[in-house]
């Protein structure tokens, strides 16, 4: 699982090792389900009252949104109240996903707009779950940006892969195969350390309000993970620790270069179901192994799970995880259900 880049990531393949602004909500969906959809009925009529309780905003949100953006825009009774038919929840529903998952809201709202415009609000409020074919241009569009140093480009790049298919599938079939271009570029020479740092920092500050967006559940399987002492790549770590979000789990997400005894700290309260650790490359082997040893000596319980181009190199005893994030988070939820 999980491919990340070279250098940058080491991709998600090498650094567990699968909102933004993408086509679902931010919270957290139940385990093993996607966000619930309603199929559109264009004789529904809402109250303000129940829209807003749909959709998850106040009523005085609501009415915000149509005031100042043309979001939502009710019908109105003989006697002036508000009643928002299916359209118009959905579109407010997608205005929600987008504020929640980092959005401006002025930008947020243009971007409503523009997917209404288009006639796919609907098609945006579930993930595809599928792959996404990118061009080669589409996967080396991050290097330009490195050379650059254009940090406004780089945003509304990640806007735009964001915003057209599911958080995992963007992740898996552009952002860490990108990232690894954009290493190759950096070993070649054609892109400095200043500039792949700040692609670098751009995105994980990005994949950062993703993580906080999709929500910690309360009552998800907790899931500790982190990488082991030395190993410091972890795009791909995060990436995963967002998806696992998304399926319902709730991950305590420890970073980079987590010292052994810090693992054994971080496992022992009872509620820890998992642990997910991250082989990038064949150095981080002996310090993983050691980890996995404290971790089962201290909880034997625990489902230990590995990812990265090194899992298959892992302890016997552990999990291997893949190298797509979408079908690890999902492989994890269903082995703690």
């Amino acid at each position: 699982m999980l491919d990340s880049s070279s250098k940058v990531c080491q991709r998600f393949d090498q650094g567990l090792t699968k909102v933004f602004p993408d086509s679902l909500s931010g919270a957290p969906t139940p385990l093993l389900q996607h966000l619930p959809h309603r199929e559109a009925n264009p004789h529904s009529l809402f109250t303000i009252k129940h829209a807003a309780r749909l959709v998850g905003v106040s009523e005085a949100t609501l009415r915000a949104w149509e005031r100042r953006y043309g979001i939502g825009s009710p019908v109105r009774t003989e006697a002036g109240y508000r009643l928002y038919d299916d359209a118009a929840v959905q579109a407010l529903e997608t205005m929600k996903h987008l504020v929640d998952e980092g959005w401006p809201v002025k930008t947020a709202a243009e971007e409503t707009l523009r997917r209404l415009s288009r006639d796919v609000t609907a098609q945006t409020s579930v993930p595809d779950g599928g792959s996404t074919a990118y061009s080669p241009a589409d996967l080396d569009a991050l290097v330009p940006l490195a050379k650059a140093y254009d940090v406004p480009a780089l945003d509304e790049l990640l806007d735009e892969r964001f915003s057209s298919a599911s958080f995992e599938s963007v992740v898996d079939d552009w952002l860490l195969p990108a990232l690894g271009r954009l290493g190759a570029a950096w070993e070649a020479g054609e892109v400095s350390v200043a500039g792949e740092h700040l692609v670098s920092h751009g995105v994980t500050r990005r994949l950062s309000r993703a993580y906080e967006a999709a929500g910690d559940s309360p009552v998800g399987p907790q899931v500790v993970i982190g990488l082991p002492p030395g190993s410091r790549h972890d795009l791909g770590l995060l990436c995963f620790a967002t998806a696992a979000r998304r399926v319902g789990l709730a991950p305590r997400y420890l970073g980079t270069d987590v010292p052994t005894e810090d693992w054994i700290g971080a496992v022992s309260p009872a509620a820890v179901r998992a642990v997910v650790l991250s082989a990038p490359l064949r150095e981080d082997l002996s310090a993983l192994e050691a980890v996995v040893d404290a971790v089962r000596l201290t909880r034997p319980d625990v489902l230990v799970a590995v990812g990265g181009a090194q899992q298959d190199d892992a302890p016997a005893y552990c999990l291997r995880l893949g190298h797509r994030i979408g079908d690890a988070a999902h492989e994890l939820a269903v082995r703690l259900a």
